[in-house]
């Protein structure tokens, strides 16, 4: 907010503004349509915009990116792809510096290797290079195709962590999950039991999505977690983001669920995009800075007698320590949650963790 103040003449150019507009109504919702949609928009602003140096690119970027981060502060998926447009950017321009500077070479020496930190030209993006644009369209072409099959690719390793007979426990409704349980019951036979979550209660969707696909099914409520958990093999949860030490910010009640995992001894399986991987530390455990409230009507109608005298509150995420969390299943392949500061550093440049 602070950069906003300083310079009151940031525009939104032409789609970003609609696409604020969607998300605040709930057009558009689910973290892959929210990434795909930003990705678009950026694509849009490469190919379209005017610029003649990867500086101003990655300005026109960062000012674009940082007015739709403010705007939508919450879905961090949309900030996540913003950085990595900047990264790709960054590396496109180094990659045809190379080229355009070695006589064709784009494979750097060893002896570049070592010292390519104290090249004074590294960071310097103010010349212009032939063939940039192109090359960073081809490239985000790729990334498009990428996100596109990212839920096959996470499903495709169902298999290798779902076996016969297994009892495996979810919570809420995710896309993800649905499909990996689905992929998993297509050579085996499963059961799930699906935490309702309350009081919103999408888990329900979950459960009756999975019946009608054969797979035999138990919904329950919030309240019989613990009571379950010791026949429980695994397990499974997507999120709504993965944060930089390897924490979840998770549907509300899975950090209770996580806990009575804990006790039991049952692994915790997370299955997070790449995109929804963040470079964001939580600083702090106020709910206002880390949690959207949602409505409570479900709860205590606005009508009734108690409402008069009582302050309702419904936050929709928890956050899971890393502690809890046993394995990240991504469309890369598996890692454990000390890992995972390992990969942000391969999505994102440290210049770009603040936009």
């Amino acid at each position: 907010m602070k950069e906003l103040a300083k310079d009151n003449s940031i525009v939104p150019v032409q789609g970003i503004a609609e696409f604020i507009q969607d998300v605040r109504l709930r057009k558009i919702s689910g973290s892959l349509k929210l990434a795909s949609r930003t990705l678009k928009l950026l694509m849009d602003l490469v190919s379209k915009e005017s610029w003649n140096t990867a500086e101003q690119l990655l300005a026109l970027i960062r000012n674009q990116g940082l007015f739709l981060a403010e705007a939508i502060p919450h879905d961090i998926v949309v900030a996540n792809t913003i950085r990595r447009v900047m990264k790709i950017v960054r590396e496109e321009y180094d990659s045809s510096r190379v080229v355009h500077f070695d006589d064709g070479q784009s494979i750097l020496s060893l002896h570049k290797l070592v010292t390519q930190g104290a090249d004074p030209e590294r960071d310097d993006y103010s010349k212009p290079m032939p063939g940039l644009k192109n090359a960073l369209v081809d490239h985000l072409s790729e990334v498009e195709t990428e996100l596109e099959t990212t839920g096959d690719s996470i499903s495709a390793q169902a298999a290798e962590h779902i076996h016969s007979a297994e009892l495996i426990m979810t919570i809420g409704y995710s896309r993800a999950v649905e499909k990996f349980l689905r992929k998993a019951a297509e050579t085996r036979p499963i059961e799930v039991v699906v935490v309702e979550c309350a009081p919103d209660c999408r888990g329900q969707q979950l459960a009756a999505n999975l019946g009608r696909a054969k797979i035999q099914t138990t919904l329950i409520s919030d309240a019989a977690i613990f009571a379950i958990m010791s026949r429980i093999n695994k397990i499974i949860i997507g999120t709504h983001s993965v944060l930089a030490n390897g924490g979840l910010q998770a549907v509300c009640g899975t950090y209770s669920l996580a806990l009575s995992a804990k006790h039991f001894s049952v692994p915790v399986i997370v299955l997070a995009p790449t995109y929804k991987l963040t470079p964001v530390h939580l600083c702090n455990y106020e709910q206002g800075d880390f949690n959207i409230l949602g409505n409570t009507e479900a709860v205590l109608p606005f009508e009734s007698l108690a409402a008069r005298f009582t302050k309702a509150y419904n936050p929709l995420f928890d956050y899971v320590p890393p502690e809890l969390v046993t394995l990240f299943i991504t469309n890369n392949g598996t890692n454990a949650p000390s890992y995972i500061y390992r990969l942000i550093g391969e999505l994102y440049h440290p210049d770009d963790n603040q936009l």
